[in-house]
């Protein structure tokens, strides 16, 4: 059930990848939500969206902690 987690918040997170600020906090959900491997995971998924969506690096910050 977890990788569907996984799978659901990066479909959402590919959805609102239009507006930075709903990105962030899709972004701060998903990491209350997933596993610490997802997490990583997730991390290496948006930085390869955010060499099409630049304005998207801001929410890196909250995966680096």
């Amino acid at each position: 059930m977890a990788r569907a987690m996984f799978e659901y918040t990066k479909t959402v997170l590919d959805k609102v990848s239009f507006d930075s600020k709903l990105f962030c906090k899709e972004v701060k959900k998903a990491i209350q939500r997933l596993l610490p491997h997802e997490i990583e995971e997730l991390r290496l998924w948006i930085i390869s969206l955010t060499r099409q969506n630049p304005e998207l690096n801001e929410c890196l910050i909250y995966l680096n902690n």
